[in-house]
């Protein structure tokens, strides 16, 4: 399974974002050079979760971004479902009958589980749960800013 970089960014984005103690918006140049994602890039991915109401966006000299929501009431899934959409990773597991095989096919239970066990895992995992183990982390030198 590939994460698509627009997920992985706007992840990281919203993550950057949950970590500021003092709520001081961030520019998109400082989270483009903490993170390491293409400015330009992230401009697009912003204005989406800014539409979406995750984050809130201020113009100007003082502007940045700050989250619109508590960082435990978004989780990866909405994101997910907001950068990429919804989709199967199997078109006959949402459209079975456009397959002459899904009613006897053995694979498509086993995908249709994988596909369950992911969104569950996106569904229960918040950004405020991916901001503490980036805390934990940074705190043990694991990672570097």
């Amino acid at each position: 399974m590939r994460i698509p970089m627009k997920v992985d960014y706007g992840v990281r984005a919203l993550v950057e974002l949950a970590q500021r103690n003092d709520a001081r918006p961030l520019s998109t140049s400082e989270i483009a050079s903490r993170q390491g994602i293409p400015e330009p890039y992230l401009d697009q991915v912003l204005a989406v979760l800014q539409k979406f109401g995750y984050i809130r966006s201020r113009r100007g000299p003082q502007g940045g971004h700050v989250l619109a929501k508590s960082p435990g009431d978004i989780n990866l899934g909405m994101v997910v479902g907001t950068l990429e959409g919804t989709g199967a990773p199997l078109f006959c597991i949402e459209n079975p009958a456009e397959c002459t095989l899904s009613a006897a096919c053995a694979q498509r239970e086993v995908w249709q589980t994988v596909e369950a066990t992911v969104q569950n895992v996106l569904d229960t995992t918040t950004i405020a749960d991916l901001a503490s183990r980036q805390q934990h982390l940074i705190s043990r030198g694991m990672y570097y800013i």
